[in-house]
């Protein structure tokens, strides 16, 4: 198969690319809004906060409708998937998301634009997601609550704050808790990492990998093309960004890491990668809650209602009991 026709993506010669995929987008709501289509109801309403205005970065911003009154709710980083070259915070389907998990856990999610590659290879993905971070921690810390965000102000505990990612941006959570252990973020705590099927991979195929590699959302082709984008130039998918279990060299921060939370379905080609993540996680004495159905699909949460009902209500359980 043509990966890049598969992905819809022109490779120009001078190492960009084309997107002819109409990605449907979805602009912030911040009041509730009426609709006539129950299948569809506004679960959340969400603005948009700059974060870097030189780099286009901002945060897409999600709250329940009607908090219960007085009451704090964790703080939720969320990254959205694409393989760090396609997709935005915007985008219909990460909006939907964001809008869900607010609904139900609930939370205040604050979800991350950043630049995509191979315009912006890795890291510069987690460079944005920590300068978001970092704004999360400036703005815990501001004496003057007029300039505080009211929604953090009013409804944000930032002693409980969650990394959580899908896909790329599980990658991302895990890359973000690693930097985030050798960083004062006080009085920002991250209480834990939520890293749903994990795009990571390496050099060697897994059974996985090669058991799927027509997979029909993420054939191996296409997850080679999407590194190829995302890696720094020259690197192999060894790289530590791409594989986290090929180098002893973060063993130590590894030991310093929060609880965490990881899942993938049977019949995704990156499930031995996640529990490879799992056995690296446990050898250094990290506490792992783990999420493995027997059946599914890379991504199946976008697809099925009934599945990102039980990821939710798992997620939940991690966030409010450590389950």
């Amino acid at each position: 198969m043509d990966p890049a026709k598969f992905t819809q993506l022109s490779l120009n010669p001078d190492g960009s690319v084309v997107s002819h995929s109409i990605e449907p987008t979805l602009p912030a709501v911040d009041t509730p809004q009426p609709t006539n289509d129950p299948e569809n109801p506004q679960l959340a309403l969400s603005k948009d906060v700059t974060v870097n205005p030189t780099k286009n970065t901002f945060i897409r911003m999600f709250r329940p409708i009607q908090p219960q009154p007085g009451a704090k709710l964790p703080i939720v980083f969320y990254y959205h998937g694409g393989g760090f070259v396609l997709y935005s915070a915007k985008s219909i389907i990460f909006h939907k998301v964001g809008e869900a998990i607010s609904f139900m856990l609930p939370a205040l999610v604050l979800s991350v634009e950043h630049r995509l590659a191979p315009e912006h290879r890795l890291p510069a993905a987690y460079d944005d997601c920590m300068e978001a971070l970092t704004w999360l921690r400036d703005q815990a810390r501001e004496n003057d609550v007029s300039r505080c965000d009211p929604w953090l102000r009013e409804y944000g505990d930032f002693s409980r704050c969650f990394l959580m990612g899908s896909s790329a941006g599980g990658n991302i959570a895990y890359q973000l808790g690693l930097r985030a252990v050798d960083v004062d973020l006080s009085p920002v705590k991250i209480e834990g990492l939520i890293i749903s099927m994990p795009y990571f991979g390496g050099v060697k195929r897994t059974e996985s990998e090669l058991r799927l590699v027509n997979d029909m959302v993420l054939p191996l082709a296409t997850s080679d093309l999407m590194w190829s984008l995302a890696l720094p130039e020259g690197a192999d998918r060894d790289h530590e960004y791409c594989n986290p279990c090929v180098d002893g060299s973060h063993d130590e921060k590894i030991g310093r890491l929060p609880r965490c939370y990881v899942d993938a379905s049977a019949e995704d080609p990156l499930v031995d990668k996640a529990k490879e993540l799992v056995e690296k996680l446990r050898s250094r004495g990290v506490q792992v809650v783990t999420r493995f159905p027997d059946d599914g699909f890379h991504a199946i949460e976008a697809f099925d209602r009934n599945r990102a009902m039980a990821m939710g209500k798992a997620i939940s359980e991690f966030i409010y009991h450590g389950l």
